[in-house]
């Protein structure tokens, strides 16, 4: 099954905390995770966060500035964001194609501005305010189901049916015979519910793959896997195990 590994820590900073929770059994379809992200203090330099490309759909809730929260994706190359040297951030990472809306706007990489959606997500951001992870976790469960029911989530069989056919997928061909679909409806279908065509799809999916542990999978060799981790990341796998914590 996916799992996503959404950034890279790096070690010289002790002072970051980072935490992920499991949602509750009946959204594990459409949940990944819950998120906290905070600094213990104030930092003595800016973090510069890494964060992996996951395909992934989030939303974000800036604790310290509770005007700012939405929904963002991340893209097929890693990115790097300049939180500053205090921050706090609650998310939900959602599983990949299982956002439906097409009224509320997606918006890649860093949400750093005030929220100007049709969503509670101001007034979810107050709630939040105050209460420790573990109760976050209950106003953040209670969202999500109010999502669903507004069908606004869904689960995706098409995702799912590649996710369970993992191992076995090299190409883009393969992802589509996974699928049960053609090349064009595959197109289609991921565009319209990840936001990433297949050739870019399974590109995140070989890179977060890889950073379970399985360095060589689906790829033709060692130099080829080297190369394309570089292009999405901007190290080698060496030198990012080096810098980041995952």
């Amino acid at each position: 099954m996916y799992d996503p590994k959404g950034s890279g820590k790096d070690r010289a900073l002790q002072d970051v905390h980072c935490v992920e929770a499991e949602p509750p059994a009946h959204l594990r379809g459409i949940v990944h995770r819950y998120l906290e992200l905070n600094t213990q203090g104030t930092l003595a330099q800016d973090y510069r966060f890494h964060a992996l490309p996951d395909a992934c759909t989030y939303i974000v809730f800036d604790q310290i500035a509770p005007a700012i929260t939405g929904v963002s994706q991340l893209r097929a190359a890693s990115e790097k964001f300049n939180l500053g040297r205090s921050f706090h951030f609650v998310n939900i990472r959602f599983l990949p194609g299982v956002w439906q809306s097409t009224q509320e706007r997606v918006q890649p990489g860093m949400v750093d501005a005030p929220y100007n959606g049709a969503l509670p997500l101001v007034e979810i951001n107050a709630q939040l305010a105050g209460k420790s992870f573990e109760q976050q976790q209950d106003v953040l469960t209670a969202l999500v189901e109010q999502l669903l029911e507004a069908k606004m989530l869904a689960p995706n069989a098409v995702t799912t049916r590649i996710f369970q056919h993992l191992d076995e997928i090299v190409s883009v061909a393969d992802m589509a015979q996974a699928a049960g679909l053609s090349a064009r409806q595959l197109q289609r279908t991921l565009k319209r519910t990840t936001g990433f065509t297949p050739h870019d799809f399974l590109k995140v999916l070989r890179l977060q793959q890889s950073l379970n542990g399985e360095d060589t999978w689906s790829y033709a060799d060692q130099s080829h896997f080297i190369h394309s981790f570089r292009k999405a990341t901007g190290y080698t796998p060496g030198k990012y195990s080096k810098k980041f914590d995952v």
